[in-house]
């Protein structure tokens, strides 16, 4: 293993996207960003570009305008890419889930690997799945390169 992909497995950019919702999960992704949580410690790095991403932190429930715009972030983003659903609106649609313009959860739309629950979900609860995240990620780079053991 080279010394890029070491340091690719140790230091994620995470890329965040709200579909729909009260933004109470988006609040407590950014609460995890602080110096109080500081995800930044485990050299988690939030990027606004997903061509740059390793991770889509995804939030909020997946209405039909939202779904365009979330394939198309996520087909842009590297392989292997990993998809975090942060909170119950994104795993399963929540109170909107019989609304007409909702799909429901993420992976209505696109595929996901962490589903993080909590309405709103808690910083600990982010930075576990994002931590589990990278595990999947790992694994994932790990079949791309023909390893059978972990990056």
């Amino acid at each position: 293993m080279g010394f890029v992909d070491v340091s690719r497995s140790k230091s994620p950019w995470v890329m965040h996207f709200d579909t729909a919702g009260c933004n109470g999960c988006s609040i407590e992704v950014f609460a995890s960003l602080t110096p109080l949580y500081d995800l930044e410690r485990f050299g988690i790095v939030n990027v606004g570009n997903p061509k740059h991403a390793d991770i889509l932190l995804v939030t909020g429930t997946v209405n039909r305008k939202a779904k365009r715009v979330l394939k198309n972030i996520y087909e842009q983003m590297n392989h292997p890419k990993v998809v975090i659903a942060v909170g119950i609106c994104a795993t399963s649609g929540n109170v909107f889930h019989q609304s007409y313009n909702s799909l429901g959860g993420v992976d209505k739309a696109i595929p996901v690997d962490v589903y993080v629950p909590g309405c709103a979900a808690r910083p600990e609860a982010i930075i576990d799945g994002i931590m589990m995240g990278l595990e999947k990620l790992n694994e994932k780079r790990s079949e791309a390169n023909g390893n059978n053991q972990p990056a």
